[in-house]
């Protein structure tokens, strides 16, 4: 963050009389999911992914909102300073997944959701460089202590590359466990009613790779029609058994994300983001972690389908509480959109241009 902060070209002064429509806002919802950070940054809890730590000033705002607050604008003008991030931005959105499944394998169950392997280590600070250039996020942690490149997602899926990950539960094909990992939760439908939260618990380093980027540059899909059901239609289409096209359109990603079972009072709130805190649909967005620490307070203004098919102003006070492979840059952000099948269609409309604005504390960067 002290890095964007301090760019004068990247961020312009600007008042809140200057934001439209931020007075219009409901900015007590927007303060109810900060203060959900904001027990985090004043506890110094650990966070589920690392990012640049809070400044002093944020810990000072976030503990000033945890003593009372009757008036959500006033703090938040008390407290932050808007900055224009001058760079186009563009925002996408995430939703937690609802899917059936079973705790044992079964006909028509039969792909497992992995744990986290006893041997991933996750470098937070320090990634793996490799002689192709990339650099890995985590690794494997040999018996001599030594850190190797963990395996990628076609290794594991077959070769079973990770083997003291065990599976959590079984859902119906590869498809459905890869939509589940790119959003990175879930709630699991089990027979007779129960359900079952997944939350995120690693992942093994590999850089994201968007397969829905890959459809359009291989004329699979049109870049104009491509949509969450379409991209489940075509990997399935494709097929998703060993060896498949869909399968193998679907390893190009080498990402793999490990999961565990969440049955926290928190989790039973929302999704666990990378803060750590339970996201709020529509106040909760993922950033990039490597440029802006969790609990920014973030006007997002665009016009995108959020409401519908149709593309509507979308004008919000949003707190970022989460990241994501994908998220990268200043002006980048996810928008998280709430669970089930109506939020993920929605959310898989969204690729549009939006104007971000950064509410940075009042000390950090330049003069107010």
């Amino acid at each position: 963050m002290r890095r964007v902060s301090s760019a004068s070209d990247l961020l312009e002064k600007i008042g809140f009389e200057e934001i439209d429509g931020f007075f219009a806002d409901d900015l007590a919802a927007a303060f109810s999911a900060f203060r959900r950070s904001a027990e985090i940054i004043v506890a110094n809890a650990q966070e589920q992914r690392s990012a640049v730590p809070p400044p002093p000033s944020l810990i000072s705002a976030s503990r000033a909102s945890l003593e009372g607050v009757d008036d959500a604008a006033r703090f938040f003008k008390n407290w932050f300073r808007p900055r224009l991030i001058k760079t186009q931005g563009f925002v996408t959105a995430y939703y937690e997944v609802e899917v059936d499944a079973r705790l044992s394998p079964e006909p028509g169950f039969t792909t497992p959701v992995l744990s986290r392997p006893l041997d991933l280590v996750t470098l937070n600070e320090s990634p793996l460089p490799l002689p192709s250039g990339e650099k890995l996020t985590s690794a494997r942690r040999q018996a001599d202590g030594a850190l190797v490149p963990y395996p990628d997602r076609r290794a594991i899926e077959e070769e079973g590359a990770a083997p003291s990950a065990h599976p959590l539960a079984y859902v119906r094909d590869p498809v459905e466990l890869f939509l589940i990992q790119v959003q990175g939760s879930a709630r699991l439908r089990l027979p007779g009613g129960r359900v079952m939260a997944l939350t995120y618990a690693g992942r093994n380093g590999w850089p994201y790779t968007s397969v829905g980027r890959l459809m359009i540059e291989r004329g699979l899909a049109k870049q104009a029609e491509m949509s969450l059901d379409l991209m489940k239609e075509t990997l399935r289409r494709l097929g998703s058994g060993p060896g498949d096209a869909g399968r193998r359109l679907m390893q190009e990603n080498r990402s793999y994300v490990f999961f565990q079972i969440d049955g926290s009072a928190q989790r039973s709130i929302g999704p666990i983001g990378g803060h750590g805190a339970p996201l709020t649909p529509f106040r909760s967005i993922a950033v990039d972690r490597s440029i802006w620490c969790y609990g920014l307070p973030f006007w997002i203004a665009a016009r995108i389908p959020w409401q519908g098919q149709a593309e509507t102003e979308f004008r919000r006070l949003m707190i970022a509480q989460d990241t994501g492979s994908a998220i990268i840059g200043p002006a980048r952000a996810d928008l998280f959109f709430g669970a089930g099948e109506a939020a993920g269609r929605r959310a898989g409309d969204v690729r549009h241009a939006a104007q971000m604005i950064v509410l940075l504390p009042k000390d950090v960067g330049d003069d107010p």
